[in-house]
C-alpha cells in the first residue's frame, strides 16, 4: 500500500482509494472507508473566494501610472521577512518595541516629549491670564454675591406673600426653612453693601 494525499491510501492490488481504519480516543474503532476518484481531504480544500474577491486581489495596489522606488520595495520586502511567521498581535508588539528603541536612541526627545513641552508653555501663559483675571474678579465677586442674595430675598418675600394671601395653604419644610433664613440673608446683604459701597 502507498500513501496518497493526506489520509487516503491506495490499495496496490485493486487500485481503489480508501481511508484506513483508525482508533477513536475512547478506544473504539472506525471502519475503513472507500474514497471516490478525485477525493480531496477537507483540510486541503481551498477556501471559496467570490469573483469580486478574486478581482480585488488581482487589482494593483498602487494608483495607475505610479511606479514605486525599487529601494523602498527592497525595504518593504526585508520588513516583511523580518515579521514573517508572526501573528498580527506579535507583529504589532515588535513594531512598538522598535519605535521605543528609536525614541530612546534619540535621547527620548521624540514627538511626545516635544508636545509636552509645548503644553507646559501654553499652560503657563494661561495661568498668567487667569491670575490677571482674578485681580479684576476680586472686586466683582461681592457684587455677584450681593445680587444672588437679593434674588433669594425676593423669593422669600414672594413666598411670604403667597402664604399671607392663602394661595399657598400648606408650605413644605424647605419653604419654611427658606423663610427662617430671611434675617441671616438681610445681615449678609447689609455687610456686602458696605463692602461694595467702600
Amino acid at each position: 500500500m502507498s500513501k496518497n494525499m493526506a489520509e487516503a491510501v491506495t490499495d496496490d492490488v485493486t487500485g481503489e482509494k480508501f481511508i484506513p481504519a483508525s482508533q477513536r480516543p475512547d478506544g473504539t474503532w472506525r471502519k475503513a472507508r472507500r474514497v471516490k476518484q478525485g477525493y480531496v481531504p477537507q483540510e486541503e480544500v481551498p477556501v471559496y473566494e467570490s469573483k469580486g474577491t478574486q478581482w480585488m486581489k488581482s487589482k494593483p495596489t498602487l494608483p495607475p501610472g505610479f511606479y514605486p522606488d525599487p529601494e523602498e520595495q527592497v525595504k518593504q520586502m526585508s520588513e516583511e521577512d523580518k515579521y514573517a511567521g508572526m501573528s498580527k498581535a506579535a507583529k504589532k508588539n515588535a513594531k512598538r518595541k522598535e519605535k521605543k528603541k528609536q525614541q530612546q536612541g534619540d535621547g527620548g526627545a521624540g514627538p511626545i516629549t516635544q508636545g509636552l513641552e509645548q503644553v507646559n508653555i501654553s499652560n503657563q501663559s494661561q495661568e498668567a491670564k487667569i491670575n490677571n483675571g482674578q485681580s479684576q474678579d476680586s472686586t466683582s465677586e461681592p457684587a455677584k454675591k450681593l445680587k444672588g442674595l437679593k434674588k433669594k430675598l425676593r423669593q422669600i418675600e414672594d413666598l411670604e406673600a403667597k402664604i399671607e394671601s392663602g394661595e399657598l395653604a400648606k408650605p413644605d419644610k424647605t419653604q419654611l426653612d427658606k423663610i427662617k433664613r430671611k434675617t441671616e440673608i438681610l445681615k449678609e446683604i447689609r455687610e456686602l453693601e458696605k463692602q461694595v459701597g467702600s
